[in-house]
């Protein structure tokens, strides 16, 4: 039969995951980096995903498909929350959902723990909330912090932060739209130095960086910009 049904390009796809935890159905994974349609049964063909994906690598085409199967999505969506129960370090959906459980070497545990200070310089930090044009953007360095990074980096204040001012976001669970403009204008009507983007290494976690580059690029203004990869086990993967 004949009907809607996604369409994935995989020369266009960078692996960012969202269209994977948009997907109600579970019908979109990620594979070898590239976001693909597991079955045609579990695809409703209505396209909620078609929003998320940031590369416009997703559309709807109509072509012969088998029909969408509810009980079948519903089996395959009770498989994908059992999986992780087996192995705490597959999972089949959004990588950023994957199910894991870390062993601490807690040899150290009886030493006292060192009292470290503050490198917050500004208040408030959350992307929704600070203002476009402010006293302590001129002349600053800049970091724009998906909010899992601070839990799972345990230098960030020593590292990352100091001699930094902060904004937090999370690219997958956020309404980021209004992000792109906030922050085109926070570049375009201030002076700043520098921007780090510090991100998770999970492919959802990439959109903040795409989200600063796009801000950037629509300011005008010439910026050097870095970017911090964190390992969800706290190690610095990646600082360029």
């Amino acid at each position: 039969m004949k009907r809607n049904i996604v369409n994935i390009d995989e020369s266009k796809c960078d692996g960012c995951g969202l269209c994977v935890s948009a997907c109600a159905e579970g019908a979109i994974q990620l594979v070898n980096g590239k976001a693909k349609l597991v079955s045609d049964i579990y695809c409703d063909g209505l396209g909620a995903c078609l929003g998320e994906c940031p590369r416009g690598a997703i559309t709807i085409e109509e072509r012969d498909a088998s029909a969408f199967d509810v009980k079948a999505v519903h089996k395959h969506l009770e498989k994908l929350v059992e999986k992780p129960k087996k192995d705490n370090h597959t999972h089949s959906g959004c990588p950023g959902m994957a199910v894991m459980s870390f062993n601490k070497n807690d040899k150290n545990s009886s030493k006292p723990a060192q009292k470290l200070d503050s490198e917050l310089s500004q208040w408030p930090v959350q992307m929704h909330l600070v203002p476009p044009v402010a006293p302590y953007w001129d002349n600053a360095d800049l970091l724009i912090c998906a909010d899992c990074v601070p839990f799972a980096y345990p230098n960030f204040h020593s590292e990352l932060l100091k001699g930094k001012k902060l904004m937090i976001a999370c690219p997958k669970l956020d309404d980021t739209d209004p992000y792109l403009e906030k922050l085109t204008t926070i570049f375009k009507e201030n002076n700043i130095k520098s921007v780090t983007v510090a991100r998770m290494e999970v492919p959802c976690c990439g959109g903040i960086v795409m989200l600063a580059q796009r801000a950037l690029q629509d300011s005008g203004k010439q910026i050097p910009f870095f970017t911090v990869i964190v390992s969800i086990r706290g190690e610095i993967m990646e600082n360029k």
